[in-house]
């Protein structure tokens, strides 16, 4: 996957990194009225404070953790609260966010952003909007204007820089005549289409096979994708197929094969099997067709295998130009490796559960930002109405009213990416203001964009469209004439108006696993895994999502616009043929951005391009083992979030182990010999394995693709190294750049054995038993605005750490790295979430960083240490408990 360092992150202050920027800002902090502005901003939470235009009185409770719990009468007072307490703590995050989605970065920052505001105003987050917004429910477009109203009463009492945040004063040294505008219900919906991005599937993947095809032959391409091991990872859904035209969990395929069936390597019973080795009923055995028979490579019905050629000149030029594009996309969840980008949730029935009831995790894997995405907060109406319908708590987003991750009193819900194939680039044939389609000129759609830009002239964008999507090559240069494809268009389901803000109310609102799964039919993007528990017993899983129907192809290579035959039909899937599951025989659902199920048994194509289920397998072999031992609890439950397995060491090492082997990195290898592949801080086998798996990929891949193409490290490399190992003289051994020499297998081997000992001893030194993981694996929380300023003294304003973490990118404590730099963290846990369905207010909850986005409020990054340390808080919901814990009480009067 192509490398997203932090330079897509806006760089602000370069362009101002002059002296009189560094000593005007060390003389504020040297002068004390740095103390003084900051603490000026800090919000209010306790006494009164009018808000015009509620109805009746709002109470917020805050307890030492600063999470605010609103109650109030009816829904409106509801999210105009919560638009104000958003406001409070986050209002410099709201208004960057809103600077992003509508691609006006410049207008804070100069030209430096350009290209950021470039790439969004080609796609046209904010104009999607736009359509989406009249289009939404009557009750959803009245909570928007609310929670707006509730920002805007906040922004009115706080007129003056310091009075809303650090930020504000800091961008006033150079940007002084910049002022917010008042929040709109566009802003919100404009933030949703920012999600979906950030949540995309395999877009970079297409670009790079496509660019690794003109250095190597397809074949060759095709070894660094290799098809899902559904032998071994077991998909989510294990059951059902699609029948009278909609999904049936019920079993109706004929009898199935056995014989695979059997134990995981640690021992445990698989899911889906008895303790005799036979297939309870409604499940699939995992590398069966619904004949039995084992296959390794198979196309489902209703598509075909998608054609691939070395690209033209023109249109490698033009594929190198959008995935430049696409790297000038500010992220907001999203970190600079996206392979670190997925999730974990699973959900246990109350039969397996120590109080008979359902437990559910989720802790979503996204970048590791400062402030963290996630704003905990808990919404209650003080009577359940029908006009007045929300007693939920858990995870928003500051800038969108209502809760995306948690519970209600009823049920409690969790996402992780589904990855469908969502987005396909289409290789265009572009001449003057015209592109071929089936044999015909057809004149590109335009539009005009104004860019304005903090201290320049306004620059005026052309955007051009064909009918599969805007160029987003032209980003970053214009179209050059040539006799094949020269352009490339995106097509994208999220640039499609759609009710994904319906669906945020409606499950907030949800009290049972039929309206549950109305609400996940209006998520249409981005597609989510959606696990659900209520308080009646009951666990379920739902795949919604807007998941496009091809005429041709499978989505894994960019395709040529001009025949019109790799077009998209009019309809997607139905959302009732998606998967789905309630009360599966086994007791537990888990999904962590693997295979949702196996194509040999469902036929609509999702993606071919998921996770490889590490993470997943490695869920499931731990429940099976807990479940073995007894009943399960929230310890059992967190401790599996904590769990640092690597998934590839039971295979790689025993290979590390054979080769011969000579000098000071021989002991650094015995570390390997009885290491349980477990990775925590204070590790020396995981550090040191870690460093061989970077030269690994480094040595064997480097040489052989392009920049953007080498591997992160992710899961899928995994897969790809196995296969390798069993062939000692592949190709992609050797080392293209030494001359009049093949290397092997073990000539590779050997090398990243000698070379990681030396990286590791240069860092940590020579006592290999002094080593330690957490030495290499750190996390620096970065603010995502300020704290990539290139200047010292503003950064340490907004950055917290370094943190030592444990786990890597694929076990199921997620912290990824990117094997191309170094060890530093780049994605996380973002949260972490366990809710017990037996009581609610033993449920538990963690956030990155803080509820504070304001630097130096206590409230600031005060859960960050917890969390390095996988330490949890009470997720208390219940008025009584609620009261008790609170520490600030606040009064919202009309």
């Amino acid at each position: 996957m192509r490398l997203r360092p932090y330079a897509w992150m806006p760089w602000p202050f370069r362009w101002v990194a002059r002296a009189l920027t560094v000593v005007l800002v060390l003389a504020l902090v040297l002068a004390g009225v740095l103390v003084y502005t900051v603490r000026r901003s800090f919000p209010q939470v306790d006494g009164a404070v009018r808000l015009p235009g509620l109805t009746g009185n709002v109470e917020i409770y805050r307890d030492k953790a600063g999470i605010p719990q609103i109650y109030a009468d009816t829904a409106e007072d509801l999210f105009m609260a919560q638009g104000f307490v958003h406001a409070q703590d986050r209002f410099w995050e709201m208004d960057f966010r809103r600077h992003v989605t509508s691609g006006r970065l410049s207008e804070l920052f100069g030209k430096a952003t350009l290209d950021n505001d470039k790439a969004i105003r080609t796609m046209g987050w904010r104009k999607v909007a736009e359509q989406e917004l009249p289009e939404l429910g009557e009750s959803t477009r009245r909570y928007l204007d609310a929670y707006a109203k509730g920002v805007n009463t906040w922004l009115q009492a706080n007129p003056n820089a310091s009075d809303r945040s650090l930020e504000y004063s800091v961008l006033k040294v150079q940007n002084g005549s910049y002022k917010p505008e008042p929040w709109t219900a566009l802003d919100s919906v404009a933030w949703l289409k920012a999600m979906a991005w950030d949540l995309r599937s395999n877009m970079e993947d297409e670009i790079d096979r496509a660019l690794a095809l003109t250095k190597l032959p397809r074949a060759r391409v095709e070894q660094l994708y290799p098809d899902y091991p559904y032998d071994s990872h077991m998909p989510i859904v294990t059951q059902g197929t699609i029948a009278d035209d909609r999904f049936d969990q019920r079993d109706r395929l004929p009898a199935r094969d056995t014989s695979m069936r059997g134990t995981t390597t640690d021992g445990t019973t698989p899911r889906g099997t008895t303790t005799d080795g036979t297939t309870p009923r409604g499940t699939t055995p995992r590398g069966t067709t619904p004949h039995g028979t084992t296959t390794r490579k198979t196309t489902p019905r209703g598509t075909t295998p998608q054609e691939a050629t070395t690209p033209g000149q023109g249109a490698a030029r033009a594929l190198a130009q959008a995935a430049k594009a696409l790297d000038a996309v500010p992220g907001t969840m999203s970190a600079a490796d996206r392979e670190g980008i997925g999730s974990n949730s699973w959900v246990v029935s109350g039969e397996h559960t120590a109080s008979g009831k359902p437990l559910l995790a989720n802790d979503p894997h996204l970048s590791a930002q400062m402030p963290s995405v996630w704003y905990q907060v808990g919404l209650h109406c003080r009577k359940i109405t029908e006009s007045c319908a929300y007693d939920v708590t858990g995870f928003s987003f500051s800038g969108v009213p209502g809760v995306i991750i948690g519970h209600n009193g009823k049920i409690a819900w969790g996402f992780t990416n589904l990855g469908p194939d969502v987005a396909d680039l289409f290789l265009e044939r572009v001449k003057g203001d015209t592109y071929l389609y089936k044999g015909e000129s057809v004149k590109l759609e335009t539009r005009r964009e104004e860019i304005k830009v903090a201290g320049g002239a306004t620059v005026t964008l052309n955007v051009r469209s064909t009918r599969h999507g805007p160029l987003i090559n032209e980003v970053m240069g214009d179209v050059k004439p040539s006799d094949g494809a020269n352009a490339v268009a995106l097509q994208w389901t999220a640039l499609t108006p759609g009710t994904t803000v319906d669906a945020i109310f409606a499950l907030n609102s949800a009290t049972d696993w039929q309206e549950f799964r109305a609400a996940a039919a209006l998520f249409d993007v981005p597609a989510q895994n959606l696990v659900y528990a209520d308080t009646e017993g009951h666990i379920g899983y739902q795949a919604p999502g807007r998941i496009p129907v091809r005429q041709k192809g499978d989505g894994t290579w960019p395709v040529p616009g001009w025949t019109g035959e790799y077009d998209w039909r009019t309809a997607p899937i139905p959302y009732d043929q998606l998967p789905s599951m309630e009360d599966p025989s086994d007791g537990y659902i888990v999904t962590a951005n693997n295979a949702v199920i196996d194509p040999r048994q469902y036929r609509p194509l999702l993606t071919k391009d998921w996770a490889y289920g590490y993470r997943s397998q490695r869920i499931i072999d731990r429940l099976n083992q807990e479940i073995a031992k007894g009943k399960v609890d929230a310890t059992t439950m967190s401790k599996i979030q904590q769990d640092t397995q690597n998934g590839l060491a039971k295979t790689l090492v025993p290979a590390l182990m054979r080769v011969p082997l000579a000098g000071p990195a021989v002991q650094a290898r015995q570390s390997l010999k009885d290491w349980d592949g477990s990775q925590g801080v204070d590790s020396a086998p995981a550090a040191y394995f870690n460093a061989v798996w970077r030269q690994l990929l480094k040595l064997t891949f480097d040489d052989d693709l392009p920049t953007g193409a080498r591997p992160s490290g992710g899961d899928r490399w995994y897969e790809v190294i196995k296969r390798l190992l069993e062939t000692p003289d592949d190709p992609y051994w050797d080392d293209t750049t030494t001359k009049g020499r093949t290397e092997t297998r073990d000539d590779i081997v050997q090398q990243a054995l000698a070379s990681a000992y030396q990286e590791v001893s240069d860092r940590l030194g020579t006592d290999v038993t002094a080593w330690r993981w957490g030495d290499l694996h750190q996390l620096t929380l970065t603010n995502g605005s300020l704290g990539t300023s290139g200047i010292a003294p503003i950064e340490a304003l907004f950055n917290r750490g370094p943190f030592e973490v444990p786990g890597s990118k694929d076990a199921p404590n997620a912290t990824g790295w990117n094997a191309q730099r170094d060890y530093a963290v780049t994605s996380v846990p973002s949260m972490r979430m366990i809710i017990d369905l037996g009581d609610l207010d033993k449920s538990e909850w963690i956030n990155l960083t803080g509820a504070s986005g304001h630097a130096f409020h206590d409230n600031y990054w005060d859960q960050a240490p917890l969390w390095a340390k996988g330490q949890l808080l009470p997720m208390y919901s219940k008025p009584a408990t609620v009261k008790k814990a609170a520490v600030h009480t606040l009064r919202l009067t009309p």
